[in-house]
């Protein structure tokens, strides 16, 4: 598991999109549901967008550019039909001191990587190698740059989810068992303050539920029901926020 970078916990992902929803922030979901490559795994840190251009030449060019803690998201446009990160570029990632790794496509080698450790999200597993890519033509100081910085990826279309990816470098990828969000940076601290306390809020609530106290009277349910009676734009999530409670 990666730490936050910030708290050094990664808060669950439900926890962060309802406090983004609390707090009027947008939140970004991936276009599809991005998985992790073994259970348990966690991730969050500053996200770098790697397209796919150049295969593993693209991977490798951007840790050369990444800061440790850094999450990379390789683009590969969706394909299932191929996997573009296996056992050999988790470990080289790990030694690079990189957070995780998402994958706008498919992964390989999931044995491995559970062992390895290295939080992989993706699209799933698929046995297949990369489709080979042309040569990159330009190796002076300005390529590094051509792989993390956007633009769509030039391998085979076969295989592609036909939805693009679109991540802001910077922004906070933050990935768990539910899947995948992106916070904007510039939102993250005060997203983070409000998912502890309805994470808190929430294991108190099931603490007292356990103990015998239902969530209806927690909840001061019928006071709901009551207030909507005089008043029907009273919603639920207002009441939540009145009580300081926590259910989303």
């Amino acid at each position: 598991m990666t730490g936050n970078h910030t708290t050094g916990r990664v808060w669950p992902t439900a926890a962060l999109w309802d406090a983004g929803l609390r707090l009027g922030h947008t939140l970004t979901l991936p276009p599809l549901p991005l998985r992790p490559a073994a259970a348990g795994m966690r991730l969050s840190g500053p996200l770098r967008r790697v397209p796919h251009t150049h295969g593993v030449a693209s991977i490798l060019d951007a840790l050369d550019a990444s800061a440790p803690g850094d999450v990379l998201l390789i683009d590969n446009q969706g394909r299932t039909d191929e996997a573009c990160v296996g056992d050999l570029v988790a470990i080289e990632a790990r030694l690079a001191k990189i957070a995780g790794i998402l994958v706008w496509g498919c992964h390989r080698d999931s044995d491995d990587l559970a062992v390895i450790g290295l939080p992989v999200f993706s699209l799933g597993p698929c046995p297949a190698s990369p489709t080979p890519r042309p040569a990159p033509t330009d190796t002076g100081p300005g390529a590094r740059g051509a792989a993390g910085t956007g633009g769509a990826g030039t391998g085979a279309a076969g295989g592609g989810s036909g939805q693009a990816f679109k991540a802001v470098d910077g922004d906070i990828a933050v990935a768990d068992s539910d899947g995948l969000v992106l916070i904007p940076a510039a939102a993250h601290h005060d997203i983070l303050d409000t998912a502890r306390t309805i994470v808190q809020a929430e294991q108190h609530q099931a603490n007292q539920a356990l103990g015998g106290i239902s969530l209806r009277e927690q909840l001061r349910w019928h006071d709901y029901q009551e207030q909507r009676r005089t008043d029907p734009t009273y919603t639920f999530r207002a009441h939540l926020t009145r009580i300081n409670g926590a259910l989303e």
